[in-house]
């Protein structure tokens, strides 16, 4: 298998991460980040984002924030 690059590995990381590249991509990608400092520091980084943000999602706003959204939202006029 053959090191696919930092242009191909920075362009496809996000489907990479999610697992949505074809196998062969996959192994590819997973060489050059294992021999790239800068492509894994940045799939690092992208993984972290990621999993912050799906906690931060799952979190749930106060609900008096929740009924003055709610309330804010019905009291529009709709278009």
């Amino acid at each position: 298998m053959s090191d696919c690059g930092c242009d191909q590995a920075r362009r496809d990381l996000e489907e990479y991460l999610r697992n949505e590249v074809c196998k062969t991509s996959h192994e590819e990608i997973a060489e050059h980040l294992a021999h790239c400092p800068g492509c894994r520091d940045e799939a690092h980084f992208a993984r972290t984002l990621t999993e912050v943000v799906a906690r931060a999602c799952k979190e749930s706003a106060p609900e008096e924030l929740r009924d003055l959204v709610i309330a804010r939202l019905r009291a529009q006029p709709v278009v």
